[in-house]
């Protein structure tokens, strides 16, 4: 099974293929695990939980991250964010989290993305500058499998948690209807503080919680 779309001026191609399904139990609940092929030969995987309408469905597009997702790293939100999202959709009772690979980093890989964090940890740059320090992209991330998935999933339009106002523009591009902004805010902490001000201040992310955590920062 293949999803295809045509958005603007693209061409229509197939986006994904879907490959495998099967039962997923997890800490957070029962998913539903739909593994798929986008077109660049990269593993990408859906969890749905319940009966999920495809109209307003309760979504989070997640990007890879190794080091906050499996480690724990406080360097960042990210797992916190993950297990906060996959908790939500299963409060709700339904919805869908797409686990988007090949964004590590946002989408400069893993040595890149460690590189980044030793210029903040011994250089003093922050997350924006230590990507352009190394000649790459602030971010580097695309959403057309995301959208892909959802697409071949059923899902017209989602309610999405997300702070990243740029992620709702490129669902949005590539056919997704962005029905409403849900907010995932988790708790900052002393190792992600800066990090998360800078994406606030630089990168126009929605973090309206950590307004009480600059004023004692």
């Amino acid at each position: 099974m293949t999803a295809s779309e045509v958005v603007g001026d693209l061409p229509r191609r197939a986006v994904v293929e879907r490959v495998v399904e099967t039962r997923l139990p997890t800490r957070h609940g029962t998913f539903r695990a739909v593994g798929y092929l986008d077109r660049t030969g990269t593993e990408q995987v859906a969890l749905v939980y319940g009966d999920v309408s495809p109209l307003g469905a309760l979504t989070r597009v997640h990007s890879e991250c190794l080091t906050g997702d499996v480690f724990g790293s406080t360097h960042c939100e990210c797992g916190d964010q993950l297990a906060a999202a996959l908790d939500r959709i299963v409060e709700e009772g339904s919805g869908v989290l797409v686990y988007v690979q090949g964004h590590e980093g946002r989408g400069i890989g893993l040595l890149a993305k460690l590189e980044a964090m030793r210029l903040q940890q011994d250089e003093g740059l922050d997350t924006v500058d230590a990507n352009v320090a190394q000649g790459l992209p602030v971010d580097a991330r695309d959403y057309h499998a995301a959208a892909g998935i959802l697409t071949d999933l059923g899902i017209r339009s989602v309610r999405l948690l997300s702070n990243n106002p740029k992620k709702v523009e490129q669902l949005t591009r590539y056919g997704i209807r962005i029905s409403e902004q849900v907010p995932l805010l988790v708790p900052p902490n002393p190792e992600n503080l800066r990090y998360l001000r800078t994406k606030a201040e630089r990168m126009a992310h929605l973090l309206p919680h950590l307004d009480q955590a600059f004023a004692g920062s």
